[in-house]
């Protein structure tokens, strides 16, 4: 190595006094800076107490929280059941109707307007359903024809038995042609009630092609639409084979169906006073008694069948939801 090259490489003493201060002052911030942290994180009695009063605050708020924003269930109006003495036996059972009606037609025929769906409320004599009625009304017509011509014929054997009665009261008819003016007469009266008959025949034919509610009550189920061809036999509904177009209720006549277990028999009687309540509105409550006990028992099951009565009924019983019902002791 010559001399030019170490000159280059050589250094001063002024400067590595330099470098070595300015390593001393990086040492000596890096220790400041850790002394003040050590410092700041030296637990004191005022951060404890800070810390206390801060949890005891939240304890407090926490605990009077419900009190500030209480959670009220509704009221509800029930009114008391009945004394756990006077109820000889607790079961349960389903609210059915009475009675279904289903309205079948009496002739086949195209069903060309049906008025009703399931759950209308219908009164007595609403029409329901129309059937197609244009070969009624043809055949009507046709009598109409038949009785006219019947009512021609009868005066025409009126008209030749008159003047028969006056020839014989001169002596120049014979008494056997006067008998068979007076026959030709009856003959045609009877021709004309006969041709009445048939129309009278013919208008309540007619008149089963308007299908009409017999009673005040609610649509059960619509068995029919529209453009259907039905008979006094058809099919339809969820009940299988079935003659019926609608099937009606009376939503004020209902029961409650039981099945009574065999050793529960001598607890009940026929027109024992009981209590009704729906499992779907326990405040709710009816009175009732039994309506109806079956004449044999289940074999399979070991139960007797038991019908009670529900007495003024409303809309917060719906057929075919379960009800509670109590039977109570005689006072």
């Amino acid at each position: 190595m010559n001399a030019e090259q170490l000159r280059r490489i050589h250094i001063e003493p002024a400067q590595r006094r330099r470098q070595q201060r300015s390593m001393f002052l990086i040492f000596a911030t890096v220790a400041a800076l850790a002394g003040i942290s050590g410092w700041l994180a030296w637990p004191r009695e005022s951060d404890q107490a800070r810390v206390f009063d801060g949890q005891r605050a939240v304890k407090s708020n926490s605990s009077q929280a419900p009190a500030a924003a209480p959670q009220v269930a509704p009221p509800t109006s029930a009114p008391a059941p009945a004394a756990s003495g006077d109820v000889a036996l607790t079961t349960s059972g389903y609210i059915i109707n009475r009675e279904r009606i289903e309205i079948s037609p009496r002739m086949m025929g195209l069903v060309t307007w049906i008025g009703v769906k399931k759950g209308d409320l219908v009164k007595k004599e609403q029409i329901l359903v129309r059937l197609d009625d244009a070969e009624q009304r043809a055949r009507l017509f046709e009598l109409e024809g038949q009785l006219l011509g019947a009512k021609v014929a009868l005066e025409r054997t009126k008209i030749a038995f008159q003047r028969v009665k006056r020839l014989r009261a001169t002596n120049n008819e014979t008494a056997e042609r006067e008998d068979e003016a007076r026959l030709a007469v009856q003959a045609a009266e009877a021709t004309e009630q006969q041709v009445l008959g048939m129309r009278e025949s013919a208008k309540v034919v007619l008149d089963w092609t308007v299908i009409r509610s017999p009673i005040d009550g609610v649509v059960l189920e619509k068995l029919a639409v529209a453009g259907a061809l039905v008979t006094p036999q058809s099919f339809g509904g969820t009940r299988g084979p079935s003659t019926a177009l609608v099937a009606l209720a009376d939503p004020q006549d209902l029961q409650v169906e039981i099945d009574v277990n065999e050793s529960d028999l001598p607890k009940i009687q026929a027109g024992q006073r009981c209590r009704i309540t729906p499992e779907a509105f326990p405040e709710h409550h009816y009175g009732g008694s039994i309506a109806e006990m079956a004449p044999e028992a289940s074999r399979q099951k070991g139960t007797l069948q038991i019908k009670v009565q529900i007495e003024n009924p409303d809309r917060f019983l719906t057929p075919e939801l379960s009800a509670k019902v109590e039977f109570l002791r005689a006072p």
